[in-house]
């Protein structure tokens, strides 16, 4: 399904947090081993299965643990929420152990992502940021918004998450969304102002 996944590792330290495993899970491991790196967390943007299906694969093999936004983590350990992965052909994730909020700090090393709640995907979708980097999950992505038909999404929520959460970020944040589904792999907040249609139909720049 195009899902990135996203490592990020602390040069000083070596210890890395891995953002939506969604599967390949033998990739991860050896990217993150061919870097040198020792993963200790693993940060959903949400709880849909294509982004956490890794989780239990990869939280068996690193003892990584598993981070989700409350709202997500207890709609999708509920038998509805499984059955969405079972429906896919995905693996269920484990429960998260660690429930985070927004303005929340996760560290890696002597490093650490801030999390922004932007639900509308999702009622517990977040995006992460840190240094002029934004991992926008299916909150964002280059030139279009993610999905609102799914349980619990609503279009209005989503575009006034972008509006009051992505857009107020300095223009040259670099995107980094949750799949590979644009014209380009990466964008900017300045870029998605004057091209995204979305934010251009909807006025939210």
């Amino acid at each position: 399904m195009e899902v990135f996944c996203y490592i990020l590792g602390c040069e000083a330290t070596n210890k890395a947090l891995v953002i939506d495993p969604g599967g390949d899970e033998k990739r991860i491991m050896d990217t993150a081993r061919n870097l040198g790196l020792t993963i200790e967390s693993l940060v959903n943007t949400h709880g849909h299965p294509d982004h956490t299906c890794g989780n239990g694969k990869l939280a068996d093999l690193t003892g990584a643990k598993i981070y989700m936004h409350a709202l997500d983590d207890r709609f999708f350990n509920t038998a509805e929420g499984q059955s969405m992965a079972r429906q896919m052909g995905f693996a269920i994730s484990p429960p998260a152990d660690v429930l985070v909020e927004d303005g929340d700090s996760i560290s890696f090393g002597e490093k650490a992502i801030t999390v922004l709640h932007t639900p509308g995907h999702s009622p517990g979708g977040i995006c992460l940021y840190a240094e002029k980097n934004l991992f926008t999950g299916d909150t964002l992505f280059v030139g279009a918004v993610g999905r609102t038909d799914f349980p619990g999404g609503s279009l209005e929520t989503l575009l006034g998450s972008i509006k009051e959460k992505i857009l107020c970020l300095p223009d040259d944040t670099v995107i980094w969304p949750g799949h590979d589904y644009g014209g380009s792999p990466t964008s900017t907040v300045a870029h998605e102002k004057t091209h995204n249609p979305y934010i251009i139909d909807f006025h939210l720049a």
